[in-house]
């Protein structure tokens, strides 16, 4: 849920105006919108380099999940984990242009840690994947972009831990 739409929800459920602080945050949240939507299109439009080289570097650093009996051996199993890389990639991309980790959390992360355990999947090579790919998107992103970025990737490596 945005800025915008907690305030005035709060508001509403008090039967008052906004708050001097409320208007000022939702300002905030407005004037960093242009900068929200460039984060997001450097992800989308990037998407397949971020997942790609991080996929790399995660089975240079972790050779046992490509290796036999590993979660991504095989080409079938290593496009589903470039998938599920891939997804949330997608997933950050909503939180940074809603400015908050609502979408994430609900779309996304509910459960995540019972079903990869359920799948017999190292959600610790998920995790490090989504930190690689932000070490990735970092390295296209300007300072304060990737700055900005990096909260939501940290978000989802939080939540898989």
């Amino acid at each position: 849920m945005s800025i915008v739409t907690k305030s005035i929800v709060n508001a509403d459920a008090e039967a008052r105006y906004l708050s001097p602080g409320e208007l000022d945050r939702i300002k905030a949240f407005v004037t960093s919108g242009e900068s929200r939507l460039r984060i997001a299109q450097v992800l989308t439009e990037s998407r397949e380099r971020i997942v790609k080289e991080a996929g790399d570097r995660l089975f240079q650093m972790r050779p046992d999940v490509v290796s036999p009996g590993g979660n991504a051996y095989g080409d079938e199993m290593t496009a589903t984990c470039l998938r599920d890389m891939d997804y949330y990639l997608r997933l950050i991309t909503y939180g940074v242009i809603a400015g908050d980790v609502t979408p994430i959390e609900e779309i996304g992360l509910v459960g995540v840690a019972e079903m990869y355990k359920s799948l017999g999947t190292d959600i610790g090579a998920v995790a490090k994947s989504v930190g690689l790919m932000k070490d990735v998107a970092g390295s296209l992103l300007s300072g304060e972009d990737a700055a900005e970025a990096s909260t939501y990737f940290d978000y989802v490596v939080s939540a898989m831990g």
